[in-house]
């Protein structure tokens, strides 16, 4: 391999330029170099738009073209398992979008091909790579907030189109799926350990289909915790926020998803009170940074397969609790 990735986007997606065309423009360890839809109009409609050179009128050609090193999938939830796959087999790696597959089945699945493979797979949670995910993390387990007692995450904003594919059942859909796997991960990496879930609650867009979630956990040392997730809820529009209570004090932190468009933490431990900013570069950047490094040098990264897995395990159980279907892989 040179000494930059080469990556093929699946899908004209909405989110690709952010999360990855526009932080490889600025990278000199990543090109993205060619992308594929099921449509040859709408793939070079794309390409044309953002400056890509190859383009294929469907995924398996992309996954065949010896010029492309690693796959970006950013397909509907239902068939990010089918085509991570699908990238493993060619001898690609794979950044995928949260979530990594439909369940925790599927992503077990997914994660013995891709420790088979020996090829970097990555869930692209990309808060994570941001130095403040780092700094949540750290502030809970330096033990200033003094014996750890609850955590919350809340991940919730408005997306009043309904015929947008994450309230799409046959395409895993839901709010759980989309804003949920975010307040997931965010209370596990909080929680600093596997929680149970002790109830859920749904509001409904449709049949199997939830807009809205709450959930109330409780981890292995004792502690609990609450995530919240919504694609439409007026009880929750716009909230995007995590905190961490412990015995001594408490950590408040607004926006842990998108730090670079504004972000807070604020920390009250006994007599300390203090406020913490970060650096307002691109989360994509920092997780581009992240997934050509373990590409190309073999870094280790914190959004495993392993990690999915049990991100995964998490959403089913609180779909189960909310007396809801554990989404499946689209047949598509």
């Amino acid at each position: 391999m040179a000494d930059h990735v080469r990556i093929g986007v699946l899908g004209a997606s909405t989110i690709a330029p952010m999360s990855v065309i526009k932080p490889a423009r600025t990278s000199s360890a990543a090109v993205v170099a060619a992308v594929a839809a099921r449509s040859a109009d709408k793939a070079r409609a794309f390409a044309d738009k953002h400056g890509i050179g190859r383009v294929h009128d469907g995924y398996e050609a992309l996954l065949e073209d010896p010029a492309v090193d690693a796959v970006y999938n950013p397909l509907p939830n239902g068939l990010h398992g089918k085509w991570t796959l699908a990238a493993l087999a060619a001898g690609k790696h794979v950044l995928c979008e949260k979530p990594f597959t439909a369940n925790a089945e599927e992503a077990a699945r997914v994660a013995e091909a891709a420790a088979a493979s020996g090829l970097v797979v990555m869930e692209a949670f990309h808060y994570r790579y941001h130095p403040l995910a780092a700094r949540m993390r750290e502030v809970v387990e330096s033990g200033e907030l003094g014996e750890l007692r609850h955590v919350e995450a809340h991940i919730c904003f408005p997306l009043p189109v309904f015929s947008d594919i994450r309230y799409d059942l046959r395409l895993a859909g839901g709010a759980m799926m989309d804003a949920g796997s975010y307040s997931a991960h965010i209370a596990r990496l909080l929680g600093g350990e596997e929680p149970e879930v002790r109830s859920a609650q749904a509001l409904l867009h449709g049949a199997g289909v939830d807009r809205a979630m709450t959930a109330q956990l409780r981890f292995p040392s004792g502690h609990t915790g609450t995530v919240s997730a919504s694609l439409w809820s007026f009880g929750s529009l716009l909230r995007l926020s995590a905190k961490a209570v412990g015995t001594d004090g408490e950590m408040r932190v607004f926006n842990p998803l998108g730090p670079q468009l504004a972000h807070r933490l604020s920390v009250r431990a006994k007599d300390n009170k203090r406020v913490e900013r970060f650096t307002k570069r691109s989360t994509y950047a920092f997780q581009l940074d992240a997934f050509t490094d373990a590409v190309l040098h073999g870094k280790p990264f914190p959004t495993t397969p392993a990690d999915a897995v049990a991100n995964m395990a998490l959403i089913d159980a609180v779909y189960r609790a909310a007396g809801l279907p554990v989404r499946l892989p689209s047949t598509a």
